[in-house]
Formats: C-alpha cells, structure tokens, sequence
C-alpha cells in the first residue's frame, strides 16, 4: 500500500517539475493549472509579473515571522535562502531583514531571472538560478 503523505509529496514534486521544466514534459512555457505556481498567477496569464511576486514574497515574509517582531532573523529565514543571500539581502547589517529588505530581494531576483526583460517571468526564466532562488523566497 503506498503511503498517502510520499504519494501527495510525489505529486506535488511532479506538478512543480512541470511548472518549472515544461518542456521536458510537452507542456507549454506557461505554468500548469494545477502546478503551485498557478496559484501565484493571479491574472492567470501563464507567467509571473513583479506585483505578483511581491505579493507572494509579502505572504510568504508574513508565514515566516513567527516572533511578531516585524523582521526576519536567519533561523525564521531557514532554507528560503541562502546564507549569502540573506547578508546581501541585509544592508544594515543587523542581522535581520524588515520586509522592504525582503521584497528588494524578490524584485532583485526577479529582474535577474527575467531574461528576456518583458517584464514577467515564465516557467522557463523561473529555471535560471536566479528564477531558483526566487521560488524559494516566495514559496
């Protein structure tokens, strides 16, 4: 018998594979409807523009501030970032990033990733390293 929660991982991994390698798997540049970052797509257009994303970054700063102190400390941060990304995110060197320096580092990141300079992210430029380290932020 398979075990529900590997078989809801399983799945969830596959939908994020297609959302973000869909050529590998047939599928248009846009993200499939059921993939997580449809979710994201709130004009549901099949890309990710930068009001979009900053308001999945502001979400996703908000479910990680647990301490209600209004900033993020690198252990409330985890593995949505890197170490070097968290110091450059960091320009007052307090150890910690309000949500202005979180948001500065979404949009950093996806002006990085948005290769094609349109404005909008696809699921191909969401596969570029900085694309990568952008769905970490905001998921």
């Amino acid at each position: 018998m398979i075990d529900r929660r590997v078989f809801i991982g399983t799945l969830g991994a596959f939908s994020l594979a297609v959302a973000v390698f869909p050529d590998a798997f047939g599928a248009s540049e846009s993200f499939a409807a059921s993939s997580p970052l449809a979710a994201l797509d709130k004009d549901h257009d099949g890309t990710l523009d930068l009001a979009e994303v900053k308001a999945a970054a502001s979400a996703a700063f908000d479910r990680l501030e647990k301490d209600k102190d209004a900033t993020l400390d690198r252990k409330e941060v985890g593995g949505h970032m890197a170490t070097g990304e968290f110091k450059e995110a960091d320009p007052d060197n307090d150890a910690t990033l309000t949500k202005d320096e979180y948001l500065a580092l979404a949009e950093k990141l996806f002006n990085e990733a948005d290769a094609d300079k349109n404005g909008t992210l696809s699921a191909k430029e969401l596969h570029s390293k900085a694309g990568r380290s952008l769905l970490r932020l905001i998921r």
